[in-house]
């Protein structure tokens, strides 16, 4: 009876340990001022406009002073 125990505790560790752990992570994303934009940035909707003109995949209003920019992943 003891046997089948150890047998069996060994069975759950190996099916336990076979299960692979994903943990998601979330990309980093680099910002950098947009060059084409001017006046405050009020409206993330124009700023994410503007900066897919530069060439980003979009772009958010930040900081105090409200200014504009684009962002990518790094």
């Amino acid at each position: 009876m003891e046997k089948k125990c150890y047998g069996l505790l060994l069975l759950l560790l190996l099916v336990l340990a076979s299960q692979e752990i994903v943990v998601p992570t979330e990309a980093r994303v680099c910002l950098s001022q947009s060059h084409k934009y001017k006046g405050p940035c009020l409206r993330g909707y124009n700023c994410a406009n503007v900066c897919k003109t530069e060439g980003f995949p979009g772009g958010e209003c930040r900081g105090f002073r409200r200014r504009c920019f684009c962002a990518k992943p790094c």
